[in-house]
């Protein structure tokens, strides 16, 4: 079957076309992507502006408008933090789904990092053994452990993106003190979470995902033989934390120049770094692996599941 996802996140609208079957991964068939930004229209009260507002209902028109060109059997559309956390929220999902047609369902920060766990699992497979992951969006970071296809502890923490760009980055690029603030806030929030992960064995696996992560170990990670015919994308602590302090002296508009930073994460993707830094180092993760899967595949592969 043909299947649709559409993910109405902090920073894009993402929709992602495959051909899926039971027993077979799902195969890419089209992908159109909005970028959204969306924290930069939270309001002071906590709600989304009206031009935020505005930029969600086209943008999710237009993604539903090339969806029914693909023909597509069944559209999976969901919100993630931005919409999940505004004070409209619901009014504006009302409006959506009014006016284009799609009920989003929005995901708890606890879904979206079980959903991410399960697409890393059945990429990486059984032998991967115990896994910690790092999923980083706009609004928050999921982390998840575990050792079967669903973690023992799943968490979703405020510290975005999207997010830490606009509550603590203020300038372009940002001053040295704004970068060391955004440090000690993502240390602080860490340290007050990784006591939830503390039963569990040491990790097999340390695996991160998101396009954030992606970006950044294009940038200055490695790679490796991987099990089929891909190789496998890695990134060190050592080398993310010789590199961001060059990102973050680099303006924003110049930064898609270097390997792997596209124009749609360029604006949050010093604070990423940040956050990514500060996780592998409260874990004591001296290098993680990259998952080309994560929510989205997991909403697909939920989805199946339950058809069968």
């Amino acid at each position: 079957m043909r299947l649709g996802v559409l993910d109405v996140g902090s920073n894009t609208v993402h929709l992602l076309v495959v051909d899926a079957h039971e027993g077979a991964p799902p195969v890419p068939m089209a992908a159109d992507k909005t970028v959204l930004r969306l924290m930069r229209y939270i309001t002071p009260e906590g709600a989304i502006s009206d031009e935020g507002v505005a930029a969600v209902l086209t943008s999710v028109q237009h993604a539903a408008d090339v969806a029914e060109q693909h023909n597509i059997d069944e559209l999976l559309p969901f919100a993630t933090s931005a919409l999940r956390e505004a004070t409209n929220g619901p009014e504006l999902l009302d409006r959506v789904e009014r006016e284009t047609g799609v009920a989003l369902q929005v995901l708890s920060g606890e879904d979206e990092a079980r959903l991410t766990f399960l697409a890393v699992r059945r990429w990486y497979g059984w032998s991967a053994g115990n896994i910690l992951l790092f999923d980083i969006g706009g609004g928050s970071l999921e982390i998840a452990a575990g050792g079967s296809e669903f973690p023992e502890v799943a968490l979703s923490l405020p510290l975005g993106a999207g997010r830490s760009t606009i509550g603590f980055l203020h300038h372009d690029p940002p001053l040295p003190e704004e970068v060391s603030a955004l440090r000690k806030h993502a240390a602080s929030v860490l340290r007050d979470a990784i006591g939830a992960f503390a039963h569990l064995p040491a990790p097999h696996h340390i695996v991160g995902s998101s396009k954030a992560i992606r970006s950044l170990a294009r940038l200055a990670g490695s790679t490796s033989d991987g099990v089929g015919a891909a190789d496998r994308l890695r990134l060190g602590r050592s080398e993310l934390d010789d590199w961001v302090p060059r990102l973050a002296r680099i303006p924003a508009e110049a930064r898609p120049a270097l390997p792997g930073i596209t124009a749609d994460r360029t604006f949050q993707i010093v604070a990423g770094g940040i956050v990514l830094g500060a996780a592998m180092a409260a874990f004591g993760a001296a290098e993680l692996e990259v998952s080309p899967w994560a929510l989205r595949e997991g909403v697909i592969l939920r989805y199946l599941d339950r058809l069968r």
